[in-house]
């Protein structure tokens, strides 16, 4: 039996990465660590640690005593931030670990920086730029707002849309930049700006192996979690999503891959969207962890957890398809406190009067 570590075991993302695990078709002995006691009670876990924070200079002993201890085999993290202290001691780790190399995870990391390289490279991305200041926010906002209806303000480090907003005018992308200056302690040269993409979301996972693509499949994302609570409408994790095999979605999102890692080894998660003349472009690739609802393809048929497992170990792998690896229209559907629900061929049960 397998002896698997994975860290953030309180979160959404960890917990549908050990959902994959617990139906794949053999067991594992799965410890799962967090930083707080209370959301990793929930985690389907054998066994379950407090470790400190991943800033922590104690963060990797804390790990290594774990491993140690319950003679663990493999460890995979799914919070960017320890995504990132994983691959930087991967040396240090007393259990294997399958990461992308770390030049290429910072790369992604930094946004402003992975779009110029799309650019440099023509692969489709919204026009974008850094903001240092207030009279390099107002260029840019001047700029883009002569082409497009309305700009889009982020940090360009961050998961979960941090500090984004829609805006239409200089002053509240001014006040949202400084707010966060403020409260959160980001700074001007946090920021970017970038063309409103006012198009369909399409998210690509994928696993890859020394520049092959093995496996892949694309889904939209209709609706958030508490999108309609937040000032940019939307989360980035989804309550409704559905599977789509479009030729320039796979494509597009295989160049933006490619673009950093033409040696490309592990979990790559391209979100793209439609601009406002429908080409897909790319906003961002996550590496070295799934998205939050990786069990949407697990519960599908397509356990890319488990497949990334195996390869950890040295497996051999079944025959995949290389893209489209599930059916069109499968949709996925979750809220807080009820669970989720596969829907196949459109079969809802509601009915109308």
């Amino acid at each position: 039996m397998k002896r698997i570590l994975v860290t953030g075991s309180g979160g959404s993302a960890s917990f549908n990465f050990i959902d994959s695990l617990r139906i794949a078709p053999e067991k594992f002995y799965i410890v799962g660590v967090d930083v707080k006691p209370y959301h990793a009670e929930l985690a389907p876990v054998d066994k379950r640690y407090l470790i400190p924070p991943a800033s922590d200079p104690d963060f990797i002993p804390t790990l290594n005593r774990i491993i140690e201890k319950e003679k663990v085999e493999f460890v995979h993290a799914q919070p960017d931030v320890e995504v990132m202290v994983l691959s930087k001691n991967r040396d240090k780790i007393k259990a294997k670990v399958f990461l992308p190399e770390h030049s290429i995870l910072e790369t992604f990391a930094n946004k402003m920086k992975y779009n110029r390289l799309l650019k440099k490279n023509r692969v489709s991305a919204p026009e974008s730029y850094h903001i240092t200041s207030k009279e390099t926010l107002k260029v840019a906002l001047d700029k883009l707002l002569k082409k497009h209806e309305k700009v889009w303000i982020r940090a360009i480090r961050g998961a979960g849309s941090k500090a984004s907003l829609p805006v239409k005018k200089l002053s509240l992308a001014k006040e949202w930049i400084e707010y966060w200056i403020d409260t959160r302690a980001l700074k001007y040269e946090d920021f970017m700006a970038s063309e409103f993409l006012p198009g369909r979301e399409f998210a690509f996972q994928s696993l890859w192996n020394k520049g092959k693509l093995l496996t892949s499949q694309a889904r939209e994302r209709i609706e958030y979690i508490f999108g309609h609570l937040t000032p940019s409408g939307q989360t980035s994790s989804p309550s409704v999503a559905k599977t789509v095999n479009r030729d320039d979605v796979n494509e597009t999102a295989t160049r933006a891959v490619k673009a950093v890692a033409p040696e490309a080894t592990g979990v790559f998660c391209v979100d793209m969207k439609e601009d406002k003349n429908g080409r897909v472009c790319v906003i961002e690739v996550n590496a070295g962890r799934f998205y939050t609802t990786s069990n949407f393809f697990s519960r599908a048929g397509l356990n890319m957890p488990h497949l990334l497992v195996k390869m950890a170990y040295g497996e051999k792998l079944p025959k995949l398809a290389k893209y489209n690896a599930l059916p069109e229209n499968l949709h996925w559907v979750r809220m807080i406190d009820s669970g989720f629900k596969l829907v196949k061929n459109g079969e809802w049960t509601s009915e109308e009067i």
